[in-house]
């Protein structure tokens, strides 16, 4: 599981940022990439990685201003020039379906692959299969804004091959049956539990990616107990009265979220084009003195998220 940003700033692009798009690249655990807001531009970002649109499976879109949303028609249909044929859903508020439809329809552009439009309106849990669900709440912010939540299902613990060698249980179908925790009798007629031979379980991991917001109690409900937490960070401490009047958060107040929630991490993102070089390190400054475990995420910044060991399940 891993997080690329393919454009962490604010507002308008700018020469070393452009606007929002994160994709959570879940290669390994389901071969998807999911991606979180397509602001201008971002088919040209994903051109310079690895991704493959057509891996593209969920788009989560957190709000309607353009600086998240822009980039979402011409995405779609490069998804379809490039072999994108399996289906496609687009999670977002109210207005999201009108907005992609009537792009295509303008432009006269037409997919090889059906799209499924969720409309947010209640929150609480919006996905869930056998391997993750995802949650969703409103914020504070001029227009609807949502954060999400990804919760990882807890992996099945290890089969303890030594311990079966050492009992003296031959390798083959066995093991898978053990592994699914069956009980199995032997060729010498023992009755062994599958449960016997299986380590305790992998705890899955959390990721809470939020749309712009004011600091609310949504974010913070959201962010509880997350490996990492990705938070928008439009200004420094020294403009807090100005990220409050345009329903922004500044650097500080996404780590006293972060603290309270006690997250792994924390990665800023969504940064005002005043902060340039050094500026942008003065909100990763600001927000260590709240939070140590926080960084100023840049374009084509990537985060692994480990899997949890032992002492953290």
């Amino acid at each position: 599981m891993e997080l690329e940003f393919l454009g962490t700033g604010a507002g308008v692009p700018a020469k070393n940022r452009n606007v929002t798009s994160i994709a959570l690249k879940l290669l390994n655990e389901r071969n998807e990439i999911w991606l979180f807001d397509a602001g201008e531009g971002t088919q040209q970002q994903i051109l310079r990685t690895t991704i493959k649109p057509r891996k593209i499976t969920k788009i989560f879109i957190t709000h309607l201003h353009g600086d998240h949303l822009y980039g979402l028609p011409g995405l779609l249909s490069s998804r379809s020039f490039q072999g994108g044929n399996t289906p496609l859903t687009i999670y977002g508020p109210q207005g999201v379906d009108t907005y992609v439809r009537t792009s295509l329809r303008v432009s006269d552009s037409h997919l090889t692959y059906p799209i499924h439009y969720v409309i947010l309106k209640n929150p609480g849990k919006l996905f869930e299969d056998n391997t993750f669900k995802v949650e969703v709440a409103k914020l504070d912010h001029r227009i609807p804004s949502f954060g999400y939540r990804i919760i990882e299902k807890d992996h099945a613990g290890e089969l303890l091959v030594d311990k079966l060698r050492a009992d003296g249980v031959p390798s083959g179908p066995i093991y898978g049956q053990l592994k699914a925790g069956q009980d199995v009798t032997l060729p010498d007629g023992r009755l062994i539990h599958g449960k016997d031979y299986v380590g305790p379980a992998q705890k899955g991991r959390i990721v809470t990616i939020l749309g712009d917001t004011r600091k609310n109690k949504n974010g913070l409900k959201l962010a509880q107990n997350a490996d990492v937490l990705v938070h928008e960070s439009t200004f420094g401490d020294e403009e807090k009265k100005l990220a409050h009047q345009y329903y922004h958060s500044t650097s500080t107040e996404a780590a006293d979220i972060a603290k309270k929630a006690h997250v792994g991490e924390l990665l800023l993102t969504h940064i005002s084009a005043r902060y340039v070089g050094k500026m942008s390190q003065q909100l990763e400054r600001e927000a260590r003195q709240i939070f140590p475990h926080t960084r100023v995420m840049n374009d084509f910044d990537t985060y692994t998220i480990p899997l949890r060991s032992g002492k953290d399940a």
